[in-house]
């Protein structure tokens, strides 16, 4: 195989739409088991503990449905409204498997809207 240069591929990731640039940093970190994350580094000292106790928080949640509780069909209905285009079988199917993924890498005000509309419909969800 050719060996393309660091120009060619940063000619080909400039071509490369956001989604699929996603899709290629996670394929790339789970092939090589390394993370594209920043790493920060605490200062060594008396202010080590303190900066390592604050946590970052996430910017991207997973929604995931716990259980269906006692009103399956509204919760399927709900499952809909947050999953356009799913039809009522799979929509079942998805629901009846729970624990699962209702949505993924959702930014925090999609994912507290989905859990609400799920919470409201009878489900128990968590957010990840």
């Amino acid at each position: 195989m050719a060996e393309m240069s660091i120009a060619e591929l940063l000619a080909v990731f400039r071509s490369m739409t956001l989604l699929e640039l996603s899709e290629f940093t996670r394929a790339f970190e789970e092939e090589f088991g390394v993370s594209a994350a920043a790493q920060i580094f605490a200062p060594a000292g008396a202010d080590a503990p303190a900066a390592t106790e604050v946590a970052e928080e996430p910017d991207e949640f997973d929604v995931i449905l716990e259980s269906f509780g006692d009103k399956k069909i509204q919760v399927i209905k709900a499952v809909r409204e947050i999953i356009t285009g799913l039809g009522l079988k799979e929509a079942k199917d998805l629901v009846e498997s729970a624990p699962t993924p209702i949505a993924e890498r959702l930014d925090r005000g999609s994912a507290e809207t989905a859990k609400g509309k799920l919470e409201a419909a009878g489900a128990r969800v968590a957010l990840r």
